[in-house]
């Protein structure tokens, strides 16, 4: 078969052997560039996660994830949640939970807490409190503050441990007395606890020790989330948002699943 064609080729003008030549040719350099782009795209696509500036909100939100929330504290003011609601953003999205500061070390509870954690249930935001924890101080009395101080309902997401001070400790005394709170939390209300930590802090305190806790990381680098364990539920992307009903700056968040999956983590 080899043989019969090369004759054909042989016999053929020399004319027409050299434009066969030449569109052999611009084939083969029409493949490898098809190729090389398929190996560029594939290193190189520069927006998995469909980042795009949104006007309303004063920063760019990652689109491939449908489900956004803020988290908010007494340093947010006193807020109008019917305007937060209320707010449409790139068309149909809308702020779908709210993490509320509920208390931070032993004694202190945020002084917009009772009324954020009451305006934002009436009007139907999927809501979750927080407690920020101090490394330096006892973990039981942490968890009672935060017992005392937070009624979770049906339907409120699972409590949060705010896990970003580090202490005059050992790295392995910290991480035990972080499951102490943890394990206190969780016998109370019956549900495992979310933990909110920061890349570094992540490494340090969480990876390896609380793998099976559901993960919540503010990381702003907007790169893809794949140096972390697969609880991975919330992404913390921005602390400069703007929403309707809060005069200062605000932290965005999107939730890595859907709102029936969102639901599943409540209580």
């Amino acid at each position: 078969m080899k043989e019969k064609l090369l004759s054909y080729y042989i016999k053929l003008p020399r004319n027409l052997k050299i434009a066969l030549l030449i569109s052999s040719f611009l084939l083969l350099i029409y493949l490898v560039f098809r190729i090389l782009l398929g190996i560029i795209h594939f290193f190189t696509d520069t927006n998995p996660n469909q980042w795009k500036k949104i006007s309303e909100v004063g920063i760019s939100l990652p689109l491939r994830y449908a489900v956004h929330g803020i988290d908010v504290s007494h340093h947010n003011g006193e807020i109008n949640w019917k305007q937060v609601t209320k707010m449409r953003f790139a068309d149909t999205y809308k702020i779908e939970f709210a993490f509320l500061k509920a208390t931070e070390g032993i004694t202190h509870a945020d002084r917009q807490f009772d009324r954020n954690w009451e305006h934002a249930h009436k009007m139907g935001l999927k809501r979750g409190a927080y407690h920020f924890y101090i490394a330096w101080r006892d973990p039981v009395g942490q968890a009672q503050n935060f017992i005392n101080s937070v009624k979770l309902e049906k339907g409120d997401l699972a409590p949060v441990l705010d896990v970003e001070q580090n202490a005059l400790k050992p790295d392995d005394q910290i991480i035990e007395e972080i499951g102490v709170w943890l394990q206190l939390v969780e016998k109370h209300f019956g549900k495992k606890p979310i933990i909110y930590t920061n890349p570094n802090f992540y490494k340090k305190f969480i990876k390896g020790h609380y793998d099976d806790y559901p993960l919540w990381i503010a990381d702003y680098s907007n790169e893809e989330l794949k140096k972390y364990n697969d609880n991975l539920l919330f992404w913390q992307h921005n602390k400069k948002g703007r929403v309707e009903g809060i005069e200062s700056t605000v932290d965005f968040n999107v939730f890595l699943g859907t709102l029936a999956e969102l639901q599943a983590l409540c209580l």
